[in-house]
């Protein structure tokens, strides 16, 4: 076999195997003089460096056997399913002689007699073979016989987006045994198709998912776009590895790290309300604000205000810290992304986000993604506490699925998903990402140039995708359970305040159960409910006990949500003010003093004094719930006072001030202002 030359084209007629090895190798254009030459000297070296055996298999694993197949190995497999040590006599034969002549001789239907040329040469080289081997002279008669031959076109095709992932990721690997599931792989390509087929009225054309085992991180499904081969669509671009904005994605993440710092727990109230920082003033999704929201309403809810507020309150790590050390490639500077990184400002790619979500029912580990079988579990590292986890779990598992009227609970056997889902800026990415069971799926919806859709929303356009899977799933798999948590989490259930989140005070009507994790959590008691005295006569706060007063309980918010709580008109008992007759001192002992919210800490405000137009700048304060007015003083000098909800507006001028708020009770507050002139 070493000897057999190629009889087509004429120049290669005097090629050895060693030179046609050589060609191959080194991908040498023969057809010119100085390509011959090369071709020779290269023969030569690999024959001072090689033996005959290597050099013919280093042939078999390079020659064409028709079209684009290459090697022996891939020829058997795709012609004969079959690895070649598994090949019978006249089906090695038919390999053998394919590479003197693969545009002839290259099976052209699904039986082998169907090629004349390709029989002849076979049957030539049988009676050459058992001149050597006479004892397989009886084997004549299987020539006979016609065997089934494939075609590429034949081939299986599935999940190309992860054959090509796990491809450029192991190169120089032989055999690879990957994680993929097969059927669970048909499910997100099936679910997918019939998914945009129903939505592209819409616009909604493309999807990615992923689908990861938490346990193990072995990858069971990965979607790369809805259809591999569609141009339009740029279907061979692999969605799960592309960088996209997450939206509110991010935002367990700052809750879970809020939770660890110990500056919320789940039922902490936090405030859905206007936030100025400087000239910007960042907003909720849907422009609205809802006053005080708990923790994890804030959370399913995708609240932008509460989440800016948690953020800001944490210390080492931050959300950037916290991206940054669990790998979160490409980041830039902090300074660079400011508070659009609380709002999903920063770009990561889907195996990025699902390895966080794993973190969760890992209990707070972070372990790499595995795409092939004998690769070998890894933990970076604990990013997060298993209590953080766990709460985290246990707060996502409360948000509704889209559309449902139900809690999942009501039903037979329910299966717990805890899921979120994210927006991108300007309607560009949609996402959902759920836990349930051993699983982690992710799914994106989307276009990959960046053109943006109204329809691109994470709870209507990515989630309904995500459940369709799961139901799927479930429906393959009848004994998925929720995920292993271990019991020796040091968190307990405690009664907060139903309205406050609070430690309950004597006066808190309504309790709510929620978990705690001791020594971390926030513990406060309730003020916003609080007893008076109340005049029986006027209906006024009364200054002390008399006779004609009574004990009634009211509720003290903030000014700031006493605000929203009017401006969506739902009524708070308020406490009404105190009598004229008293004393000062009387109402400062009680309540709480105003905090200045504008203008804001450590901030230099600029100001042109070539400038035509008045500049002024908004003072505000949160006072307390029977706070009438604010009285605004700069240093020594009075300014003047502004309703306890509304701002006060001074005319600035360059200079180091002492600001004073104080409220109609005799409570203050101070703050620092720096205005210097800009040039």
């Amino acid at each position: 076999m070493a000897n057999v030359s190629r009889p087509e084209p004429a120049h290669r007629r005097a090629s050895t195997i060693t030179m046609q090895v050589a060609r191959l190798r080194f991908d040498i254009p023969t057809h010119t003089i100085f390509g011959k030459l090369k071709q020779i000297l290269r023969s030569i070296q690999l024959e001072r460096h090689y033996s005959k055996e290597e050099i013919l298999a280093a042939y078999f694993s390079l020659v064409s056997y028709g079209g684009n197949i290459e090697g022996a190995k891939a020829a058997s497999l795709i012609y004969f399913h079959k690895n070649v040590d598994q090949l019978t006599l006249p089906e090695a034969l038919t390999l053998a002689v394919i590479p003197q002549s693969p545009l002839r001789r290259s099976p052209k239907g699904n039986q082998v007699d169907k090629n004349n040329r390709l029989l002849e040469a076979r049957n030539e080289l049988f009676a050459q073979w058992i001149q050597k081997y006479p004892d397989d002279a009886g084997k004549k008669s299987q020539l006979d016989l016609p065997f089934a031959i494939s075609q590429r076109k034949n081939l299986p095709f599935h999940a190309p987006h992860f054959v090509d992932a796990v491809l450029k990721e192991f190169p120089d690997e032989g055999t690879l045994t990957t994680t993929l599931d097969l059927k669970l792989q048909k499910i997100l390509e099936r679910q997918a198709v019939r998914y945009i087929k129903k939505k592209k009225p819409f616009g909604i054309q493309n999807a990615a998912s992923l689908l990861v085992d938490h346990r193990d991180m072995s990858v069971k499904a990965m979607l790369g776009s809805a259809d591999f081969f569609n141009d339009a669509i740029e279907g061979q671009v692999n969605g799960t590895q592309a960088k996209r904005s997450p939206g509110s994605a991010l935002k367990p993440f700052i809750y879970a790290l809020g939770i660890d710092q110990g500056v919320i727990h789940p039922m902490t109230m936090l405030k859905d309300s206007p936030i100025h920082f400087g000239d910007y003033s960042p907003e909720n999704f849907d422009g609205k604000f809802t006053g005080p929201v708990k923790a994890t309403e804030a959370l399913i809810n995708s609240r932008n205000l509460p989440a800016i507020y948690v953020a800001n309150q944490l210390a080492q790590p931050g959300l950037y810290d916290f991206l940054k050390k669990t790998g979160i490639s490409g980041l830039r500077e902090e300074d660079f992304y400011g508070l659009a990184l609380v709002l999903g400002g920063v770009e990561v790619t889907m195996e990025e986000l699902v390895g966080l979500y794993a973190m969760l029912p890992n209990q707070g580990n972070l372990q790499p993604l595995r795409k092939l079988e004998e690769e070998e579990g890894k933990t970076t590292g604990r990013f997060l506490s298993r209590e953080a986890g766990f709460l985290i779990l246990d707060m996502l598992k409360k948000n509704p699925r889209p559309g449902e009227g139900f809690r999942p609970e009501w039903t037979n056997n329910p299966l717990p998903v805890a899921w979120k889902t994210g927006t991108s800026y300007a309607f560009r990415d949609a996402w959902s990402i759920g836990i349930f069971g051993p699983y982690v799926l992710g799914v994106w919806v989307g276009n990959f140039d960046g053109k943006s859709n109204p329809a691109f929303l994470g709870r209507e356009a990515a989630a309904p995708l995500m459940f369709q899977i799961i139901d799927a799933i479930k429906g393959e798999e009848k004994k998925l359970t929720e995920p292993f948590i271990s019991d020796r989490l040091d968190i307990k259930k405690v009664d907060v305040c139903s309205v406050s989140g609070q430690i309950p005070g004597p006066f808190c009507p309504h309790t709510l159960p929620t978990f705690f994790i001791p020594g971390k959590s926030p513990i406060q008691v309730c003020e916003i409910h609080r007893e008076i005295l109340i005049d029986a006569d006027t209906g006024l706060r009364a200054c002390q006990a008399t006779t004609a007063t009574q004990k009634e309980v009211y509720e003290f918010w903030p000014s700031d949500l006493l605000k929203i709580f009017q401006v969506a008109g739902i009524p708070r008992r308020i406490p009404p003010p105190y009598q004229k007759v008293c004393p000062l001192n009387v109402q400062t002992d009680r309540g709480l003093p105003p905090k200045i919210t504008s203008p804001k800490k450590n901030l230099v405000y600029q100001l042109r004094l070539d400038s035509k137009k008045e500049t002024t700048l908004s003072l505000m304060a949160v006072a307390d719930a029977d706070v009438r007015g604010i009285h605004w003083f700069i240093n020594e000098g009075y300014l003047g006072t502004s309703p306890g909800q509304e701002p006060f507006y001074w005319k600035m001028h360059p200079g180091n001030f002492i600001l004073r708020a104080v409220d109609d009770h005799g409570r203050s507050d101070a703050a620092k202002i720096e205005v210097e002139a800009a040039e």
